[in-house]
């Protein structure tokens, strides 16, 4: 059921705007503490690797990691989302480059023994502690492509269209691409791991043709005289003209696709086909490609011992094969541990259905990130900022996977990907992130995931301080982000229900089980202050615990707290004030003496 059908339907309750959520949290059973990811590291996120005759260095992220995760865990991150580490081809690459997935900084290649991130031994150590923690530790797995091959390989290519990748817009030629890996530093140790060198056959596309030194989407084809000419030709030297026919309209229906070797057919259909995404694309046609990214998977989960991975580009590379690969390593996760591993993958669309589309081949589980969930955030933020009448958090589950399918949803506010400077910027009021970092941690819904830049800040360029700041009641600003990942920890469980009856500030209440609490909670995108220049505070009837006890925000400074008492119908006035989210508990439960959370925000000084 939609955001505004449940309005509806509670308005047609005696005009009550209640509604209640059918949707179990993301926890194995009512007694279990709820799960949080959180993404280990920013875009621009600094880190000193040791040098290759070292296996240490107090300066490397993964030494970083390992100081701050005992925090992390004390606070409620029961999993981490860590960095794709095997070996790029730029030694500072963050590993979205992949060079060698059997590389996770132990061999001299590539100008370095380590990854960014550190060492091999580093990584070692951050997963024992993990362990120890009781963290989860989540790859961020490369398989759509690798970069910068050690040699040049000869095949046959045709160019293609960037904006339909069904046409061919060249006749087929032999190019010479660098796609011949031979990975230097783990064949003088016998290859160690695997044994597959890659060649041109084991891909299916490249964007530079080293003979021609010619930059170019190159869809690698078989050579043209082992089988017969199409009836069309819409790849011919001419083509330029059928896409702008095509673009026309005079040209319509499925170019004629050449046989033989080509793009994967089971891929998300922007662009026609978007198999190909950058750099060398792998072809997981090919049954030698297929057994070694596999046996990787395998590896990682029995020698390696992550607990699951987060898929980069789901959507650029076979969805059967992603199946399959999925089966295995579930099966190897079982055999080590008892269970699946987690699966998480990335496709950053505002279009649902391409992310349904995506979890219903794979199956088994898989969670998918919530992009639309976010580009809501994102659109309410400018209305806001715009000072639109539109602004409206009664829409902020429209069209979201949170909506469609909350058990495969993990939910966040920003990325690596969506921090200023990147590709996928996606603007937000730092002032607001703190309603939505409420909205996705405290709701039953979802599996949230906190993002390494909100809690510590960014660097780079365009670099931002730690966000969902709040004056601390001494003169400064603190971080509301620790309050709130704690809060779901310690209060966030039970039936959730919903109050929905205004578009400025939204509430929900969860009534706690017998084993955890409850919590009541506000969000307000209303002015900061009235025309007067005063607070402006917004207040919400709802029902919470029983009567006669005394409620508190627990994001309020000591001494400065808001406080209500429940009434004889065991309702009550609860109220946070504009642009912010409030959390409330009762006075005298566990954890309240917790907050407001000492917190180290300089994880860089660790």
């Amino acid at each position: 059921m939609s955001w505004l059908n449940k309005l509806k339907h509670a308005g047609e309750r005696a005009g009550s705007n209640v509604t209640s959520s059918p949707h179990p949290a993301h926890s194995s059973g009512s007694s279990t503490e709820n799960k949080t990811l959180f993404q280990t590291f920013e875009w621009h996120t600094p880190s000193q690797p040791p040098p290759p005759n070292e296996t240490h260095s107090p300066s490397s992220h993964y030494a970083r990691l390992t100081r701050v995760l005992p925090q992390l865990s004390s606070l409620g991150v029961t999993s981490i989302w860590l960095p794709p580490g095997c070996k790029a081809n730029d030694p500072q690459g963050n590993g979205y480059d992949c060079y060698d997935l059997w590389d996770l900084g132990e061999f001299d290649q590539k100008w370095a023994r380590s990854t960014k991130w550190g060492s091999r031994e580093e990584l070692a150590d951050l997963m024992g502690v993990a362990r120890r923690e009781g963290v989860e530790c989540i790859w961020d797995a490369v398989l759509n492509h690798k970069t910068a091959g050690d040699a040049t390989d000869e095949s046959w290519a045709v160019e293609v269209d960037g904006e339909d990748r069904r046409v061919e817009t060249s006749s087929p030629r032999k190019i010479e691409a660098w796609l011949k890996y031979e990975f230097p530093g783990r064949d003088r140790e016998g290859m160690k791991y695997s044994k597959m060198r890659w060649r041109a056959e084991h891909f299916n596309g490249t964007d530079w043709d080293q003979r021609a030194e010619k930059n170019a989407i190159y869809k690698l084809v078989d050579d043209p005289a082992t089988y017969p000419k199409p009836h069309q030709q819409p790849f011919s030297s001419n083509s330029g003209m059928n896409r702008l026919a095509r673009f026309a309209g005079k040209v319509t229906g499925t170019p004629a696709q050449r046989p033989g070797k080509g793009w994967a057919e089971d891929v998300d259909d922007m662009h026609g086909n978007f198999d190909y995404l950058m750099f060398a694309n792998v072809d997981y046609a090919h049954p030698d490609a297929r057994k070694d990214v596999t046996r990787w998977g395998e590896w990682m989960v029995n020698d390696t011992g992550v607990d699951g991975f987060r898929l980069d580009a789901v959507q650029h590379f076979s969805f059967n094969f992603t199946r399959e690969w999925m089966s295995n390593v579930h099966a190897a996760s079982q055999r080590k541990r008892g269970r699946e591993a987690f699966v998480v993958g990335e496709i950053w669309t505002g279009e649902v259905e391409r992310i349904t589309r995506w979890l219903d081949v794979v199956g088994q589980g898989a969670y998918a990130y919530d992009s639309p969930l976010l580009y809501n955030f994102s659109r309410i933020s400018e209305d806001v900022r715009m000072g639109s009448k539109n602004a409206d958090l009664r829409t902020i589950l429209r069209d979201s996977l949170l909506e469609q399918r909350p058990q495969n949803a993990v939910t966040l506010v920003t990325n690596h990907d969506t921090q200023p400077g990147q590709s996928s910027y996606t603007p937000l009021n730092p002032q607001l992130k703190s309603i939505f970092y409420a909205f996705i941690l405290l709701r039953q819904e979802g599996y949230p995931c906190v993002f390494w830049g909100d809690l510590y800040g960014t660097k780079g360029p365009k670099a931002e301080p730690p966000a969902c700041t709040a004056p601390d009641g001494r003169g400064g600003r603190r971080s509301l982000l620790p309050d709130l990942v704690l809060a779901r920890k310690l209060f966030a469980y039970g039936e959730q229900t919903d109050y929905t009856d205004a578009m400025s500030c939204i509430g929900w209440t969860r009534a706690g089980t017998p084993q955890k609490p409850g919590c009541a909670v506000l969000i307000s995108i209303g002015p900061v202050a009235d025309k007067q220049g005063k607070d402006s505070w917004t207040v919400k009837k709802m029902a919470a615990g029983q009567p006669g006890e005394v409620w508190v925000d627990v994001l309020g400074n000591e001494g400065g707290r808001a406080e209500i008492t429940i009434d004889e119908e065991g309702n009550g006035l609860f109220a946070c004030k504009g642009m912010s989210a409030g959390v409330f508990v009762r006075q005298e439960g566990e954890g309240v003496g917790q907050f407001p959370v000492s917190f180290t925000l300089d994880a860089y000084g660790q």
